[in-house]
């Protein structure tokens, strides 16, 4: 198992009712992504830059794509870029792979036959790993959750202090906080843009 996959599973298991925006989502898996690849030594931090290592073999596949997609060349890549461009689309990837790999099925909607309805996990032993590391507030995981908004349905990450007594860990969590801010703040920008082309639209 890997944080990605655990952060994946916990977005879908605590919060079902009221799923995590994909966006969000996304940015938080591709920093969990470098987290992983830290820990298996596939890369370091150079201040903020993704510096490759020796490319080892990934029992996960998306974990191995994440590798395999590394910009190798000097002056590499910032952790911000890699949260941008990795994350596009990657909670829809997580997903399928959980559906691949039989950890999720779809319910049909009532009288839509042919309608993909929600996504139900199945109980497997991913899902009480990542079960157990939510409910041990494992210090990655917890602030993960935390800031996708997860908190209240266990979990008690800190979201404006993340520590975890590793310097590159914590400057990737620090990234996915500011990343999700941004984002954030471009989905507020454009809520008020919308707005105002309604009004002149409408001729208020």
């Amino acid at each position: 198992m890997t944080t990605s996959r655990d952060l994946m599973i916990t977005a879908l298991d605590v919060a079902p009712g009221r799923p995590v925006e994909q966006g969000d989502l996304s940015l938080a898996l591709a920093g969990a992504e470098v987290i992983d690849l830290l820990a298996a030594e596939a890369v370091r931090l150079d201040d903020d830059r993704i510096v490759p290592g020796y490319r080892p073999t990934h029992t996960d596949p998306l974990l191995a794509r994440a590798a395999a997609s590394l910009i190798r060349e000097s002056p590499y890549e910032s952790v911000d870029d890699w949260l941008w461009r990795r994350g596009r689309g990657l909670s829809a990837a997580y997903l399928a792979a959980l559906e691949t790999d039989g950890l999720v099925t779809r319910q049909p909607r009532r009288g839509m036959r042919f309608r993909a309805g929600n996504v139900v996990l199945a109980d497997s032993p991913d899902r009480r790993t990542a079960a157990d590391r939510w409910a041990s507030d494992e210090p990655v995981l917890a602030f993960l959750g935390a800031v996708l908004g997860l908190r209240g349905a266990g979990g008690s990450g800190d979201t404006t202090s993340p520590s975890v007594d590793d310097d590159g860990v914590d400057s990737v969590l620090a990234a996915v906080h500011d990343a999700l801010l941004q984002l954030e703040a471009l989905r507020q920008r454009r809520a008020i843009e919308q707005a105002a082309f309604d009004n002149i639209w409408r001729g208020d």
